[in-house]
């Protein structure tokens, strides 16, 4: 039996929230912003703390019981039904250093499973939607139109994405070792923009690891409504549970094949 439809009126909310961190990002984009170093070491700027408080407050107009997890501002409600992850800036090292392949990830969870995702690369002004009971969309200026992903022979024809080698630390390491050394190519860089591409049929993996959930959790409900897979390296769906530790496939096959190498001794 397919999944229930996602509420329309939810699909309408992602899209204003990803409307109003690309205008944020938008406007501060190439800027002189100051950066700050987070307590993780990683960088943040007025422009990510702007784009989730805009994004907050549309949600807390449109659904003041819904719950919140946020990059930025952390979480609230969270033992509300529904909870929405935010990520306004994914790739700020991207963003303060001028390059447009920044992204802001939507996610909308209910009982702690995605059934929303949204992708939205502001400067390229295009985006991916992906919610059950659907089929994934791509919009850019040529307008919208289904994403589908390819199949794939095997690894041995295809090509993965990673956003860095340095996220596979300790026993990850030679795991992915294992993929990459299997694969027909691997490429690194892009953050979320890998999956949208391979939703869209350009790639056929993207594994990951060490991701926080506002990293991850958009990223299912775009992959599987595009005909792919995505779990974590034990082959279990993702949630807020997962370790940050993640692995897409275009071919359910290929999949397997991955997730072989990746558990393997």
């Amino acid at each position: 039996m397919s999944a229930p439809r996602c509420p329309e009126e939810f699909l309408s909310l992602a899209g204003r929230l990803a409307a109003a961190a690309r205008a944020v990002a938008q406007r501060h984009f190439r800027e002189d912003l100051p950066v700050e170093d987070k307590a993780d070491e990683s960088p943040v700027t007025r422009a990510d703390r702007e784009a989730e408080t805009a994004m907050r407050e549309l949600i807390a107009a449109a659904h003041p019981d819904h719950g919140i997890h946020g990059e930025e501002f952390g979480v609230e409600n969270a033992g509300a039904e529904f909870v929405w992850v935010l990520d306004p800036i994914d790739g700020t090292k991207r963003f303060i250093t001028g390059n447009p392949l920044f992204g802001c990830l939507v996610a909308l969870l209910q009982g702690g499973r995605p059934i929303l995702g949204l992708i939205d690369m502001p400067i390229l002004e295009e985006r991916w939607l992906g919610a059950s009971g659907q089929a994934t969309t791509f919009t850019d200026r040529k307008g919208t139109r289904e994403a589908r992903v390819r199949p794939c022979a095997g690894l041995a024809a295809a090509t993965v994405l990673a956003t860095s080698p340095e996220m596979f630390m300790g026993d990850d390491a030679p795991a992915f070792a294992r993929l990459r050394g299997a694969a027909k190519l691997t490429l690194y860089g892009g953050d979320c923009f890998n999956y949208g591409l391979l939703a869209s049929g350009f790639s056929d993996i993207v594994v990951e690891a060490n991701l926080a959930p506002y990293d991850h959790l958009a990223h299912a409900p775009i992959v599987t409504g595009a005909g792919g897979v995505m779990t974590d390296w034990q082959g279990r769906p993702t949630s807020l549970e997962t370790d940050g530790r993640v692995l897409c496939a275009g071919d359910p096959a290929c999949h397997a094949e991955a997730l072989s190498l990746l558990q393997s001794a």
